[in-house]
């Protein structure tokens, strides 16, 4: 099995512009806008995005796992024991899907175009 790394953090917001100017005067993030609800951040050490949709954010920060082959991957998780939370979607840039853990942690798989 191939080893996946963490390779993008996606933190939860109330108010997308607060969040933006927080995290813009505390640590110098830049910011790429995707739409109303989301924004990408740099700068930062690693990438990253607010999501302040609130259909679609997490309750807490969500690490985001880069794999190859997202269907794979997917039947990995389900044979160790891992329960899907939100199946398979597309977004600007690739497709994913969330899971949890034994201990409830909520974890995206991502797929790049």
């Amino acid at each position: 099995m191939p080893i996946l790394k963490i390779a993008y953090l996606e933190l939860p917001a109330q108010q997308l512009s607060a969040s933006k100017t927080f995290y813009a005067n505390l640590f110098g993030w830049t910011f790429q806008d995707y739409g109303p609800t989301y924004a990408a951040f740099s700068d930062s050490g690693t990438d990253g995005g607010l999501n302040a949709d609130p259909t679609e954010r997490t309750k807490h920060p969500l690490p985001v796992i880069e794999s190859e082959n997202l269907e794979q991957t997917e039947q990995n998780i389900l044979k160790v024991g891992g329960k899907i939370t939100f199946p398979i979607f597309s977004f600007p840039g690739g497709r994913r899907f969330h899971f949890t853990d034994p201990a409830g942690n909520e974890v995206a798989v991502m797929q790049p175009d």
